[in-house]
């Protein structure tokens, strides 16, 4: 096996890896319903790399297996400030509304169903959250990820606003260094 192939079953074996939703769906057709099996996906290292995907088909293996390989395609960089977050941000997907806050270290993860395996995928281990709106797990488990995706750089957003690092890190942070 070459050195790219072993490398890539390394990063693939340390990947966590989340069933966050098995639902039964149907098509409507002529002669009545034809049911699939929708499987929901996370993925992440726990050091900032998250994704998520969807497969659908008449067997569950199947669809997990689809959800599986979609995740790994799907997979991001996310923007972490040690164990949390550096700054608060919602997503919206649909009706579906999610906060997200970064807390102390100590805090956990306070969070539920999708959110919770999204977060803790991508190695976030102090944050608030609170969902705003529809409770939807796919739409939900969507917002979180449009939020993750909207999280920037601290040395980037610092950078932006003219001001040095410091000031954009959360006050608990402040305190330590001032």
């Amino acid at each position: 096996m070459s050195e790219y192939g072993m490398k890539e079953m390394e990063q693939q074996e340390q990947l966590d890896e989340r069933v966050i939703e098995i639902a039964r769906v149907a098509k409507v057709v002529k002669g009545g319903r034809r049911f699939q099996f929708r499987v929901t996906v996370v993925i992440g290292d726990g050091h900032g790399k998250v994704g998520m995907g969807v497969g659908k088909a008449n067997a569950v293996p199947d669809a997990m297996r689809k959800a599986t390989e979609r995740a790994h395609k799907d997979l991001r960089k996310v923007f972490l400030m040690g164990t949390t977050i550096p700054h608060e941000v919602i997503g919206k997907v649909a009706g579906a509304r999610i906060l997200l806050k970064p807390a102390s270290p100590g805090t956990g993860v306070i969070a539920a169903g999708g959110v919770r395996a999204v977060l803790e995928a991508a190695g976030v281990r102090d944050i608030l959250t609170k969902s705003l709106g529809s409770a939807n797990v796919l739409n939900v488990v969507m917002a979180t990820f449009g939020a993750l995706d909207a999280l920037k750089s601290p040395a980037v957003e610092a950078a932006r606003r003219g001001k040095p690092v410091e000031q954009m890190m959360p006050f608990w942070e402040r305190r330590k260094h001032g």
